[in-house]
């Protein structure tokens, strides 16, 4: 007995230990099943760099204090106007000297990192800083910033605080920073899987708040100018030609209002341009944006209804093309940025209310509504027959035709139908009224010829099988649903 007690008592301790280990275990696991965050280093206004490209203190740029703006959405594309803040002061950004300082022999080893990071050859810097235009970042803007250590370039996600200085390309990305010359690049991870680290100087500013970050994805096509707030007075805008640095700046006055123009049935991208054109901003209801070659089919506020400068429209898309986001407009961004917060999972209809939201109730489509009845079976539907884009319906038919189509199976099962009696659908009623599944194709000929003057299996089948026809079951490209841009 005296033997046997600290035997069960070892035992008990081992079984208790083992306990332990499956519990950490489980813990671990769990811990494991999510996306690890990423990090990303703040960077705030007027805070040297430890390993910048060019000396801050020769005053290359310089940083402001600037009001935040609450984004619509955390991605927003590049001609969004309003998106960049500007001054009439001169010293914003000397690009004149990062230029000297870039081809002065003496720094050619930075000059050709620098080139590489934004995928230019060294001999075309000065030819890019030209296209390049200063601007004052208006929110907390997530990039892929660039050190330079030991000969390299050390890429690094950052988070910009509003105020800061910088170069904007021309499709209205981020590209370099002003007071330390570093390079910078569109930012590519999940902005809804970041942590912030606030170090080195760079404290956790006034106004900071996670749910106002944004990105930045390119514009649909080259920028001309750029629409920006004056942020000394943000009640003057100032119109900056793309390329330039100032001298050729226009004010305007941001409380004009300015009509939503009509956009239906254009690309998403050409319609966020045509309202980025007046002033206003594209904004969108689902998760991400949609692509550019998507076919709006409403706004809401209407068309004709009068907002301020950098107001939204939201665009309604049609839902066959909704969900191709090629967010990928060039950019890691883009999709990138997926925060929960850039609009939900439905848009508002085009009501023709003053502001961006809603019932959340689709919109009846502008166009297309034919797809209630198929169409004939000669000939393959068409982008004018679904109402979208001809990648839209082309890309539909494809997903369609992996079915076994219903007439081939009933074919196989039973010998066709006596050549005396043909359907109906063949020889007096035209082909969109014929059912689908009426009748096997190898039983009726196609051509013009009467049916009874040759035999069905005689006749070649001339006609597409029925397989082109699009199914009535199957998603319906002219639908229309709602989705959001900013």
């Amino acid at each position: 007995m005296t033997f046997c007690m600290p035997m069960q008592r070892a035992g008990k301790s081992v079984v208790r230990r083992l306990g332990i280990l499956l519990v950490c275990a489980l813990v671990l696991s769990g811990c494991d099943r999510g996306p690890q965050l990423l990090t990303v280093k703040a960077v705030a206004a007027r805070v040297p760099s430890l390993a910048p490209f060019f000396d801050e203190e020769s005053g290359l740029g310089h940083d402001s204090t600037v009001r935040r703006q609450q984004p619509h959405s955390g991605l927003q594309a590049g001609n969004t106007p309003g998106l960049y803040g500007g001054t009439r002061k001169p010293t914003i950004c000397d690009v004149n000297r990062l230029k000297k300082f870039l081809t002065d022999p003496r720094n050619d080893r930075k000059a050709h990192v620098w080139a590489q990071v934004l995928k230019i050859s060294q001999d075309e810097i000065p030819a890019y800083l030209d296209r390049l235009t200063p601007v004052l970042l208006r929110h907390d803007t997530l990039v892929q910033n660039h050190d330079y250590k030991k000969g390299r370039a050390a890429p690094f996600n950052s988070l910009l605080e509003a105020g800061i200085a910088i170069l904007v390309d021309e499709q209205g990305l981020p590209a370099v920073k002003c007071s330390c010359g570093n390079p910078l690049r569109p930012f590519a991870g999940d902005a809804s899987r970041i942590s912030v680290k606030f170090e080195n100087g760079n404290k956790k500013w006034d106004g900071y708040d996670r749910a106002s970050l944004v990105a930045v994805k390119p514009a649909p096509r080259r920028i001309e100018q750029l629409a920006l707030v004056d942020v000394d007075n943000p009640d003057r805008g100032i119109t900056r030609p793309a390329g330039t640095t100032g001298a050729h700046d226009s004010p305007f006055d941001t409380h004009e209002r300015h009509k939503v123009p009509e956009v239906a049935g254009m690309g998403f991208g050409d319609a966020s341009q045509r309202l980025a054109d007046k002033g206003l901003a594209a904004a969108y209801g689902e998760k991400g944006p949609p692509p550019d070659d998507a076919r709006v089919t409403g706004s809401d506020p209407a068309p004709g209804t009068e907002l301020e400068f950098g107001e939204y429209v939201t665009l309604s898309v049609e839902r066959g093309t909704a969900g191709k986001t090629g967010r990928g407009s060039g950019d890691g961004t883009t999709g990138e940025t997926g925060e929960g917060r850039t609009g939900g999972t439905s848009a508002p209809p085009a009501s023709g209310s003053t502001t961006p939201g809603g019932s959340g109730q689709p919109p009846p489509s502008s166009g297309g509504a034919t797809t209630s009845s198929p169409p004939p079976a000669s000939s393959p539907p068409s982008s004018a027959t679904s109402g979208g884009p001809p990648g839209a319906s082309r890309s539909s038919g494809s997903s369609e035709s992996s079915e076994p189509p219903p007439a081939s199976s009933a074919s196989a099962s039973r010998p066709p139908p006596a050549v005396s009696s043909p359907p109906p659908a063949v020889s007096s009623s035209p082909p969109t009224s014929r059912p689908v599944t009426s009748a096997p194709v190898t039983s009726a000929p196609v051509t013009s010829a009467p049916v009874t003057s040759a035999p069905a299996t005689a006749q070649p089948v001339t006609s597409d099988p029925v397989a082109s026809d699009p199914v009535a079951s199957g998603p319906v490209a002219g639908e229309a649903t709602s989705t959001t841009t900013a």
